[in-house]
Order: structure tokens, then sequence, then C-alpha cells
């Protein structure tokens, strides 16, 4: 069973099988590895999405600020689960990189996709992940690096896609404080703090 805090450690994990697959000869072609890479994808997201919300709960449910966060996570999420199905459709139902192209282009030129699916909305994902362990940091409940860890991981993943398995080992080393328990034991902090 894959726990809360888990969740983040198997999200890092999958974004490195996705990272690894990138860089196999073939697997940005139409076929199994490009499939293979955007399930993994997808998987990572979905369980990024969970570790959003525990580290929300773990900062503290009443806070307007950490509910703001999360919302924006989430989105981020949600846009980056939509890219990852678009992926894999276009690739199920295309029979060459031309068609797949052909698929995309075709997505793309639907008024508001590029910005809420491809460009904007995607990047709230890391700014409400930076956010929420900072908040997390703040209130050493976690080590201040956790949410430097993230900010270069996600520096290296948007330098290029090829660092993508290097930004999920960063990803891994920030979350682990959170998925061991870290100094101190992280603990829920109580509500109204």
């Amino acid at each position: 069973m894959v726990t809360r805090r888990r969740a983040l450690g198997w999200s890092a994990g999958l974004m490195a099988v996705y990272g690894v697959v990138r860089l196999l000869p073939g697997s940005r072609d139409v076929g199994v590895g490009w499939t293979v890479g955007h399930l993994a994808l997808f998987a990572a997201l979905a369980l990024l999405g969970v570790g959003l919300h525990e580290l929300w709960r773990l900062g503290g449910r009443d806070s307007r600020w950490g509910r703001a966060w999360l919302a924006a996570g989430w989105a981020g999420v949600t846009a980056g689960l939509a890219q990852a199905g678009i992926d894999l459709y276009a690739n199920a139902v295309s029979a060459d990189r031309e068609a797949r192209s052909a698929v995309f282009d075709r997505v793309r030129s639907v008024p508001g996709a590029q910005p809420l699916v491809y460009d904007v909305v995607p990047m709230l994902l890391y700014v409400g992940l930076i956010a929420l362990l900072v908040r997390l940091a703040l209130r050493r409940a976690t080590p201040w690096w956790s949410p430097a860890l993230v900010l270069l991981g996600t520096l290296a993943m948007g330098a290029s896609l090829d660092y993508l398995a290097v930004g999920a080992a960063l990803y891994l080393a920030a979350f682990l404080p959170v998925i061991t328990g870290g100094r101190g034991r992280v603990r829920p902090v109580p509500s109204g703090a």
C-alpha cells in the first residue's frame, strides 16, 4: 500500500523511470517506449497530487495560503495529467511520428489549450510544490534544503528533458525527510498554528 508520504517517493521514482525511458533509442518514436514512459509520467503526476495533499496536511490545514498553494499545485498536476493523457492518446492512434505530430497540432489549435495544458498552468505544479515545502521548512518540519533541492530539480528538468532522471533524484532527496519522518519526526501542525 502506498501511504500519502510514500506517494512522494513513488512519484519521484516513476518520474525517473520516465526520464530514463526517454533516453533509450526509439523511445520517442510511436510505440511501446513512448507509452511506457508516458504511463510512468501519468502515474508519477497522480502520486504527486496525493503527495501535495500530504505536504499541505503536514503544514496545517487552517491556512489560506496553504490552501492556495495546494490548489495551485493541483491545477498544475491536472494540466500535467491532461498533457500526458493527450500524449498517450496521440501515440495510440498514430502510425508514425508525423501522424502523432498532426494530433498534437490539432490539440494545440484548440483555443486556450496551449496555456492551459502546455505553457502556463503546468508551472503551477512547481510553484505549489515549492511553496508547500517552504511552508514546512519555515515551521522547521523539514530541513531548509528540501525546497532548495526541488527548485534545483525543477530547474534541471526545465533546462532539458534529458535531465528528468537527475531532477527526479533531487526530488527524492528533497522528499526523504517527509517520507521517513525526518528530523524531529515530521508531524502535522495543529490547526490554527
